[in-house]
């Protein structure tokens, strides 16, 4: 059996994919540089530099690094560790360098190939020091034998948890506001605005959204559990009021606390409360016709007037690439949730 078990190698791919779809997204419109695509290698660096593309060059590593530096942690010594995430960190930046050579709107750049190289190196130290906590017989693997399902279910449930506030940092949506297609199939708001109309909506999004995220915890867990929903639900909103900080011009970190949403998420845990008293398999009923009702009504809701009326988000550099990732996470969670939901009933009746 691996010592490490699967959560770091589930992880290591996870972040893998999501940064492949960050860095080349939206795949279209690929054409020929013009160039050799090999000149960014030696071209001067940019005169103009964005902390905040540094930054977020480094950040989006980093978990790569970690996770994989975890997955291998005890087949090798540390010093080859650190230098094979290394070089894959370097091959993986370079083939995203040279592929964004053929895509509009993208400049390939030896800036980001070292930034994003040194991200990785700083995950693998991190990893090397840290990696056990995912280790089997590790901290979390212990509380999940204790508190979560076991196998893969338990495990892709953690993960879920994960996406799930990776969708939070997207700051001009609703407030748990997963499932909205609109953005990914150009799609208008079908609804016109009207300040009852939101408030209504906003409220019945947030409120359903919360009941679903407390159900699905539970359903992932051995035995419901009220501190876990409120750590999930605090973290997430601690993640929101982060992206409204970074993200928003002018920042504006509590743009998330309006009427509608506070009234939600009251309303939701109340609903939570009673909902997690309930027979499982109401529970699994429950969640399924949430999540649904959830998303319905995100792809209802007319224009956050909030963001459009006041502020406006953040539109440079490295920050498109991690705004169009967050937009993917947030749009597909649900449906990732749904099928995971499936997937944990049909094991169940084996």
């Amino acid at each position: 059996m691996n010592p490490h078990g699967r959560l770091p190698r589930y992880l290591c791919a996870l972040w893998l994919g999501l940064t492949l779809y960050a860095c080349l997204h939206p795949f279209s419109g690929w054409a020929s540089p013009g160039v050799s695509p090999l000149a960014f290698l030696v071209a001067p660096w940019q005169k103009y530099i964005s902390q905040l593309d540094v930054w977020l060059n480094i950040a989006g590593f980093l978990p790569f690094g970690f996770t994989l530096a975890a997955s291998i942690a005890s087949r090798r010594k540390p010093g080859r560790i650190v230098l094979g995430v290394l070089l894959a960190s370097l091959l993986l930046s370079f083939a995203i360098e040279f592929a964004q050579n053929w895509l509009p709107g993208r400049i390939s750049s030896n800036l980001d190939l070292a930034t994003n190289t040194f991200g990785g190196v700083l995950g693998a130290l991190a990893g090397l020091r840290w990696g056990h906590f995912l280790a089997e017989g590790g901290a979390l693997q212990r509380w999940r034998r204790q508190a979560l399902l076991p196998g893969h279910v338990g495990e892709f449930g953690l993960l879920l948890v994960g996406l799930w506030w990776l969708a939070q940092l997207e700051p001009t949506g609703l407030l748990f506001g997963n499932g909205d297609l609109r953005s990914l199939l150009d799609l208008p708001a079908p609804l016109a605005f009207s300040a009852r109309r939101y408030l209504l909506l906003e409220t019945a999004v947030v409120a359903s959204s919360t009941l679903a995220l407390g159900l699905l915890l539970a359903r992932g867990s051995r035995e419901a559990s009220l501190p876990r929903l409120l750590g999930v639900l605090l973290a997430g909103l601690a993640l929101r009021t982060l992206a409204c900080a970074l993200f928003l011009v002018p920042a504006d970190p509590w743009q998330w606390a309006t009427p509608g949403a506070v009234r939600g998420l009251l309303l939701g845990a109340v609903l939570s409360v009673l909902a997690l008293r309930l027979p499982r398999w109401s529970q699994h009923a429950l969640v399924s016709l949430t999540l649904l009702l959830s998303t319905a009504l995100v792809n209802l809701a007319p224009d956050n007037p909030f963001i459009d009326a006041s502020v406006r988000t953040l539109q440079q550099g490295h920050f498109l690439n991690f705004y169009g990732l967050t937009q993917l996470v947030s749009s597909l969670w649900p449906f990732l949730a749904l099928a995971w939901l499936s997937a944990q009933a049909g094991l169940q009746r084996r």
